[in-house]
């Protein structure tokens, strides 16, 4: 299979976008996925053209992934699906790295980098960050790993909030390696997926594998790794790769949404050695970082965005980056199809709900804070094991309050306890409303709560 060319390639093509079309619907076929040009499939991989550089990120973003799924669908050998602006003539003005799928950071060097399942960023490079002071030893750690060819610390442990730039920076750790010594072995996944692959490996009795995987790379970077706590097993195989791994003194680059210290279901051991090299966070941003992200952030795209819209967005939008970039998507989306320009009224009117669930939102922390406080609890306790009515009702209560007051789910709101399954939480849920409706004063202490916290 060489090139679109092949008549089998054209059908796979066609029926590719047939099925696009029945599942997204006419208008956003017409808008988006209608103007895709096929310009070749080689190697495993399909190259697909765009007309805009705004088109190729909106298409990469929101139909990428599912492009390769119906790829792969059509033909077994396609491995990778690349979104590039197209100029006049079909010509490649700036081809962007494939959507999901063995990721390639540039045509002359393939970089070794295993995701399972979970493909780098194109967009998430030390170019693309923005830093202020919030993120700057972040930033200056993790670009002095990429460059460095000796391990200067190790590990590098990034923590923080959710969108505030961990995963941003682990990707660029790794394009940045990758491009410049390509032969280092790379080895970039979720925690999550860590303990998948032991799991998978237990199952198919094939540890010794694992562990040569694991162990024979040159960069192990671990994303989420709070999503480990309280999993015994996957710690102890953690904890001898991370041993291996630092005896024969290869990098290991860890993000989690906590310090080291501050980590629940952890073992001290364990604990210990995350804080061997450096440990740096990323803080909340500050109102200048966050217009200068949506300025950096619109440079890119093709429509004029006043100054005062950054300056409104920076000052309504203060819970992370992605819901701030989300908003910019969005407004920039919308005067791209309705084709009106972006004022401060269309923006007003464009995320009227956002803006409006973004003047008072509710953090699970801050619940848990005000939880504990109420009961006379220390706040470690909402994410400890200990199970004495003294502080596990306390907990029932917080957990029962994020679930009202929070739009998160059951297992996210399980994570930010301990790393307790979802089970834990519908059974808190179903116990606190049990015991509001039989004991009156319990359930003036929960009303007080929910009122303190939605004032």
């Amino acid at each position: 299979m060489n090139t679109f060319l092949d008549e089998d390639v054209a059908a796979q093509w066609v029926r590719v976008r047939g099925r696009l079309r029945a599942e997204f619907g006419e208008a956003a076929y017409r808008s988006w996925l209608k103007p895709l040009t096929l310009h070749e499939v080689n190697c495993g991989r399909v190259r697909i053209g765009v007309p805009t550089d705004f088109m190729r990120e909106w298409v990469k973003t929101q139909y990428g992934g599912r492009l390769l799924d119906l790829w792969s669908d059509e033909n077994s050998e396609i491995r990778g699906v690349e979104i590039f602006t197209a100029a006049a003539g079909g010509t490649a003005r700036a081809p962007t790295a494939a959507v999901p799928g063995r990721v390639l950071p540039s045509r002359t060097a393939e970089a070794t980098i295993e995701g399972f399942g979970g493909a780098l960023d194109p967009r998430f490079t030390f170019d693309n960050f923005i830093t202020g002071k919030p993120n700057e030893l972040a930033f200056a750690a993790a670009r002095r790993i990429a460059e460095s060819s000796s391990v200067t610390f190790n590990p590098l442990f990034l923590y923080g909030g959710v969108g505030l730039g961990k995963t941003h920076l682990m990707h660029a750790i790794a394009w940045q390696i990758s491009l410049q010594s390509p032969e280092r072995r790379i080895i970039y996944l979720s925690a999550e997926k860590f303990m998948y692959q032991f799991i998978r490996a237990l199952r198919f009795k094939d540890t010794v594998a694992f562990k040569e995987q694991f162990r024979s790379v040159d960069i192990l970077m671990i994303d989420d790794f709070q999503f480990i706590s309280g999993k015994d097993s996957t710690q102890e195989e953690f904890f001898h790769t991370f041993n291996a791994l630092v005896d024969r003194n290869r990098q290991i680059v860890i993000s989690a949404d906590k310090s080291p210290n501050d980590l629940e279901g952890i073992e001290e051991r364990m604990r210990s050695r995350l804080g061997w090299g450096l440990v740096a966070d990323l803080h909340p941003t500050t109102y200048e970082l966050r217009v200068g992200i949506l300025q950096s952030k619109a440079e890119g795209m093709e429509i004029e965005i006043p100054q005062k819209v950054f300056e409104y967005l920076a000052h309504k939008i203060t819970s992370n980056v992605r819901e701030l970039e989300g908003a910019l998507n969005r407004i920039v989306a919308s005067a791209s199809l309705v084709g009106r320009p972006v004022t401060l009224e269309s923006t007003q009117e464009i995320l009227h709900d956002l803006l409006r669930a973004s003047d008072r939102r509710i953090t699970i922390e801050e619940i848990q804070k005000r939880v504990a406080e109420h009961f006379n609890i220390k706040l470690a306790e909402m994410s400890s094991a200990r199970r004495s009515r003294a502080v596990a009702r306390p907990r029932q209560v917080a957990m029962y309050l994020a679930k009202q007051l929070t739009q998160r789910s059951l297992p996210e709101i399980g994570r930010k306890f301990g790393g307790r399954d979802h089970t834990t939480v519908m059974h808190a849920v179903r116990k606190v409303e049990e015991l509001r409706t039989a004991d009156a004063a319990f359930a003036e202490d929960v009303e007080l709560l929910r009122r303190m916290l939605e004032s």
